[in-house]
């Protein structure tokens, strides 16, 4: 996604020149907070790649964190139906609210790391989207659906050929790289681990 042409988008007179920006956990989906932006708020976000808001009561821009050092990490963000309010998704760095709390609303936001599986599925979409990124995947949907395909099936057969032996690293560095290459198929085809999940929960019923 271009997020210079999403910043251009925004209708920011709603606000008088501010637009509300409700901030999400990547990884648990959870809820942190909700600040104001403007669009130089977020040219400095995606500049630093850490959240900056124009903070009201100071006037002036503001990044989460500053002080604090817990600041909030930007993966992506996305613009809603009327063009006035973002959803942003980040990794924090800590506590969110000023108060200790992992949110503004006193909700406990614990992870597992199973929650990787999400954050790493968001940052293939960036790669498949952003293209011009020097990165391994963003090489591999250059190539087309026919190289990660086959990058899938090269990783499936190692890891069988691990399962024979007795070498527990050599087996999950394996299991690992067929994980990561099966999700770069699945976003390659424009599909979700989400649905894959939901097929197996059907199934399961």
């Amino acid at each position: 996604m271009n997020y210079t042409e999403l910043i251009n988008q925004i209708d920011f007179s709603k606000g008088n020149g501010l637009a509300p920006a409700i901030i999400q956990d990547v990884q648990t989906q959870k809820v942190l907070m909700l600040g104001y932006v403007n669009k130089e708020s977020l040219e400095k976000t995606l500049e630093e790649k850490r959240v900056c808001f124009y903070s009201r009561s100071k006037n002036r821009l503001w990044t989460k964190g500053e002080s604090s050092g817990n600041f909030l990490n930007f993966i992506s963000m996305n613009l809603d139906c009327d063009q006035d309010s973002l959803l942003i998704k980040v990794n924090p760095v800590g506590p969110v609210c000023h108060k200790g709390t992992d949110t503004c609303w006193s909700e406990k936001n614990s992870r597992t790391n199973i929650d990787f599986l999400l954050q790493l599925q968001n940052v293939i979409e960036e790669r498949k989207n952003n293209l011009s990124e020097k990165s391994y995947t963003a090489s591999l949907f250059k190539k087309g659906i026919n190289k990660v395909a086959q990058k899938v099936g090269e990783e499936a057969v190692e890891l069988v050929i691990e399962a024979k032996d007795d070498n527990k690293d050599l087996f999950m560095g394996e299991a690992a790289d067929l994980m990561f290459h099966y999700i770069v198929l699945l976003a390659a085809k424009g599909y979700k681990l989400e649905e894959v999940v939901e097929l197996l929960t059907q199934r399961h019923k």
